[in-house]
């Protein structure tokens, strides 16, 4: 039988019981100085959408990269913009206060190959095949 995942001593139903304030208080302190600045329209827009998505519905997508994802956003799917298209994030409780971005990477990992003829002195000797 797995071992049920606790953030900071808590599980699933105590993180969605507590108030706003007692949530950002568990949190590190990058989270919880954004979230204490406050939010702003597109994250507030953002999380309407996510407490009304039914598994029904078509997943929610969005840019907003930089919000903290907080206990109510728990079994939801979110479509995440990295530039190039929209990344789906399934929301589990591992995934409790970090950044939404965190889950979209925006680069590639770089795959050297072979130089070219003329990229170096050595590679004037590279044959030709």
């Amino acid at each position: 039988m797995p071992k049920e995942f606790l953030y900071k001593g808590r599980n699933e139903d105590e993180l969605k019981a507590l108030s706003m304030d007692e949530f950002i208080g568990l949190l590190p302190s990058r989270m919880r100085r954004s979230l204490r600045r406050g939010i702003s329209d597109r994250q507030r827009i953002l999380i309407e959408k996510v407490r009304a998505w039914t598994p029904e519905k078509k997943p929610v997508r969005t840019h907003s990269r930089d919000i903290v994802i907080i206990p109510e956003m728990v079994g939801k799917i979110i479509h995440v913009f990295n530039g190039i298209e929209f990344i789906e994030v399934r929301i589990d409780l591992k995934k409790v206060g970090h950044y939404l971005g965190e889950y979209a990477i925006t680069n590639r990992p770089v795959r050297h190959g072979r130089p070219g003829i003329g990229a170096s002195r050595s590679s004037m000797y590279i044959p030709l095949k």
